[in-house]
């Protein structure tokens, strides 16, 4: 996690942080105190076709909002965290090149934010951020170690080792989403790549692969619904608890293959826990309890009985909750338990 400290900024008395959660569709942001209890959320629409300038000017605005809400001036405030999507460069803090923020290209995000605010300011990947909120006062408090997917419309990832963010050298570390899953006959991924995690698990690759089997399947109740072009994800899961045969499988296999992912992360790493969160998730704890049965399917026994297999708890409020536990550290250090 990098950052910026200006010069000459001064430590309110009561630790409080802003964390801002930056998506292609909005931005949510809250002030959260050093215990992880946020303020009330504020929202703004992201509306990256305006261009970068008026993006960060929309960041600035919804950190200020946020600290409106929560009545706090910016004397009260130690440190700003900000998560975004997209390809970065976490050293310099930039975003590079984001598929979702098109046309932004190169933004000196974290340096922005820092200069606007005159406060030391966090900068970090949105998955990774989610896995520390998560870390923190979530799914995940109290363990040492955790990996997180996150499942959409693509999957994807964060790895927290004894409180700090696995971030990799170049900041690409724990994109989950791109592991290879699958050579033989492998499927073609959004990054443009095959075989990948994310081909085969997001929730627009669930909807794929049951749109394919639909196309020689016996009667299901699903095909109605593809005719009317209304398939989603959560309607594959509710027709497979409702007893539908063909969305049973597919969910099964689903669960099949991110318990495989899980695996693959007990046998690099090893973590006390592995969380699930995303859309996904509201399918609940029938959907966990098909993945935990596939586990030991696929991994060494001991890390197969011990590691834990939970559902995220933040919904979403893990990313601004994350991007402040990223400011939190600027001040506090990591999360040592």
């Amino acid at each position: 996690m990098n950052s910026v400290l200006p010069i000459g900024s001064t430590m309110p008395q009561a630790f409080r942080f802003v964390g801002l959660d930056v998506g292609g569709t909005t931005m949510k942001a809250a002030v959260v105190d050093d215990h992880g209890r946020a303020s009330p959320s504020v929202s703004l629409p992201t509306h990256p076709e305006r261009g970068q300038e008026a993006g960060l000017e929309t960041m600035c605005e919804t950190i200020r909002r946020a600290m409106t809400a929560a009545d706090v001036s910016l004397e009260d405030v130690a440190a700003i965290g900000v998560a975004t999507p997209g390809t970065m460069d976490l050293k310099s803090g930039y975003i590079l090149d984001p598929p979702n923020l098109k046309p932004w290209h190169n933004v000196p995000v974290r340096d922005h934010i820092a200069k606007v605010f005159g406060k030391p300011t966090a900068f970090q990947n949105d998955a990774n951020a989610a896995a520390l909120g998560e870390y923190w006062v979530g799914a995940g408090a109290g363990v040492r170690s955790l990996v997180m997917f996150t499942l959409g419309t693509g999957v994807g990832g964060g790895i927290i080792w004894n409180g700090e963010v696995i971030e990799g050298e170049h900041s690409h570390g724990a994109e989950l989403g791109h592991m290879k899953i699958e050579m033989t006959n492998p499927r073609l991924c959004g990054c443009g790549k095959r075989g990948c995690l994310e081909a085969y698990a997001s929730a627009t690759a669930v909807v794929k692969r049951t749109e394919e089997a639909l196309s020689d399947a016996k009667p299901s109740v699903l095909h109605p619904i593809l005719e009317e072009k209304k398939l989603t994800a959560r309607a594959i899961f509710d027709a497979a608890k409702a007893g539908d045969a063909l969305a049973a499988r597919i969910v099964d296999e689903t669960a099949a293959i991110l318990a495989l992912g899980a695996a693959n992360l007990m046998h690099v790493i090893n973590p006390e826990m592995v969380v699930f969160a995303g859309g996904m998730v509201e399918a609940g704890d029938w959907f966990l309890q098909q993945i935990r049965r596939h586990i030991p399917n696929y991994a060494f026994p001991v890390p197969a009985e011990r590691t834990q297999i939970r559902f995220a708890q933040l919904g979403s409020d893990a990313g601004f909750i994350g991007a402040a536990a990223c400011a939190r550290q600027l001040v506090r250090g990591a999360f040592r338990r």
